[in-house]
């Protein structure tokens, strides 16, 4: 008995499912209606989170995937539904997000006629995706899925793009569900060598004043124990960078705290001290290293990572141990003997007391004036037992956040790091409630980045998606008036802010909320935030020409740290 034929659209049904997907975020529209209506009636199986901007797809796709592990699904039409795709494909792409796009696209009869909503997606996207491909026919679409999350998910995550043609959705297919674990010319994670193995393990063995770097590939690794594993055998002093904060937990006494432009002063000290220098998925951004000709020369240095291309990229390194840092830790596990490296761990501890004194109390404990951010993220955390997911917008409330937010469990940052892209936390936030069902999420913004993903509060209304927003308002787009204020002679230049009433706003979408501008009202605010079931917006007005330090300033050594200017 021959097989009922189905559509591709309805074959794309049933590929999503077979991959596991039952989350997708999306936004219909004309040329990807087909499948739209193909996804009626798959409502108790798919839950489609409708966004009101294509850019939130994205994001929000990425805040799922961030939490959860998962390949992040995003849904939208051709032409101007798929462009407004590209930030987040980027964005993804820089952070090593696995999600995949499914777009809509014109008939292939109507390829390259500048038809209706037309645009040569694939084109667009294949420098900022692991893979771009556009399914012509209904018989390409289970292999092709098959194919996408494969490699999204597999080796160095990333973003991956299929562009639907309507004629490809609408076509009758025998389906046959496929599974993908090999693609030729593809190595996902590369061989690992034993020399390395042995020369890594002999380093860390022999080092006096060793220092690792944790970056996010241990949590897309999944290697957390392993790490933990390796500074305490060895007794190494750890620091994270921005997207690695919560592979450690914060309060480990080997845990010393963010690296890079706004880390910590002992870590940037540090790093121009010790003598093993060992970077575990992290890719050297110029972020975290400054001045590339003069960081960490003294060190001999270890680099574990999966993409062989990142390797002596930006920072020659003496070896490399190539792979999945969860397999090759665990290698150079069994050659690492125990160690104490207390007089070089206690070093880190003048540094610290330094740091606290100048900035970090001040900030969190503030005698009077205004309210500053420090001690709002610092409060937040604390009412939240350090258990809560942290998701940031970009700019000054994001680097605050890192500061002073504590993490206690894995996977519990999701912040836009290589592309910083302002609105990425609004969508990003709902995204993770969805990835992390169980778990609250508070997601810190200011007033310029919520402006441009705005719209998604009605996303969180028609959800109820449980999104905690803190929004820090000083009026000005902060990071980049702080940079005027340093380097441009305070010629704030169109940073000032004129805003709208966010209390109206969020109250329009029947979002609880409430704003402080005196400290004594702000501990009872935040514990009505946090009694309150689903969303709520907290605006906090707090200090206008606020400081993110220390930092460690454009094109100086990553030691030439300000603590106040």
């Amino acid at each position: 008995m021959a097989k009922e034929k189905i559509t591709g659209a309805e074959a794309l049904m049933r590929s999503l499912e077979h991959e596991g997907v039952t989350t997708l975020f999306g936004y219909p529209g004309g040329a990807i209606m087909p499948v739209y209506d193909a996804l009626y009636g798959y409502k108790d199986k798919l839950n489609h989170v409708l966004v009101r901007h294509e850019q939130g797809a994205t994001h929000a796709a990425q805040g799922y995937a961030r939490v959860s592990g998962k390949v992040g699904v995003a849904l939208v039409t051709s032409g101007p539904g798929a462009t407004n795709t590209i930030t987040g494909i980027a964005d993804a792409m820089m952070d090593s997000t696995p999600i995949v796009v499914i777009a809509g696209q014109v008939g292939a009869s109507l390829l390259g006629s500048d038809a209706f909503q037309e645009c040569d997606l694939v084109g667009v996207t294949q420098p900022i995706s692991k893979w771009a491909y556009q399914i012509r026919r209904p018989e390409d679409v289970a292999w092709a899925v098959s194919r996408a999350f494969y490699i999204a998910k597999s080796g160095r995550p990333g973003p991956v793009v299929l562009d639907f043609a309507k004629n490809a959705q609408v076509g009758l297919v025998d389906y046959e569900p496929q599974g993908t674990d090999f693609i030729r010319s593809y190595v996902p994670v590369p061989k690992t060598d034993p020399w390395a193995i042995r020369q890594a393990a002999a380093l860390i063995n022999n080092a006096k004043r060793p220092f690792i770097l944790v970056g996010q590939g241990v949590e897309l690794g999944g290697a957390q124990e392993e790490v933990r594993q390796l500074i305490e055998r060895a007794d190494i002093p750890a620091g994270c960078t921005l997207l690695g904060l919560s592979a450690l937990p914060s309060d480990h006494p080997l845990n010393m705290g963010m690296l890079g432009m706004h880390g910590s002063l002992a870590n940037s000290i540090k790093t121009q001290e010790c003598d093993v220098l060992i970077a575990v998925g992290m890719r050297f951004d110029d972020r975290i290293t400054g001045k590339l000709s003069t960081y960490a020369r003294q060190a001999k240095k270890i680099h574990f990572e999966i993409d062989p291309s990142e390797v002596n990229k930006n920072v020659q390194v003496d070896v490399a141990v190539l792979g999945n840092c969860k397999q090759t830790l665990a290698q150079v596990l069994e050659q690492v003997k125990p160690n104490r490296h207390t007089e070089w761990i206690d070093s880190f501890g003048e540094h610290h007391e330094r740091e606290k004194e100048a900035v970090i109390e001040p900030e969190i404990h503030p005698a009077d004036g205004p309210i500053k951010m420090g001690e709002v993220v610092r409060k937040v955390t604390e009412m939240t037992g350090n258990k809560a997911v942290l998701v940031t917008d970009v700019g000054q409330n994001q680097m605050m956040a890192a500061r002073y937010f504590k993490f206690s469990e894995q996977r519990s940052i999701v912040t836009s790091g290589g592309m910083g892209t302002m609105g990425f936390g609004l969508p990003a936030a709902i995204g993770a409630t969805f990835g992390a069902p169980g778990r609250m999420v508070c997601l810190f913004l200011g007033d310029g980045g919520i402006q441009m993903t705005l719209q998604e509060l009605g996303t969180i209304m028609e959800q109820r998606s449980p999104v905690k927003i803190i929004l820090l308002n000083n009026n000005y787009l902060g990071n980049v008036r702080q940079w005027q204020e340093m380097f441009f002679g305070k010629r704030y230049s169109f940073t000032p802010m004129m805003n709208p009433d966010y209390n109206m706003i969020a109250s329009a979408y029947g979002i609880p909320n409430r704003t402080v501008v005196e400290r004594e009202d702000l501990a009872a605010a935040i514990q009505e935030m946090v009694d309150t079931d689903g969303p709520y917006l907290l605006q906090v007005a707090v200090i206008e020409e606020g400081r993110v330090l220390p930092m460690c300033c454009p094109g100086n050594d990553v030691d030439d740290m300000v603590l106040d200017y």
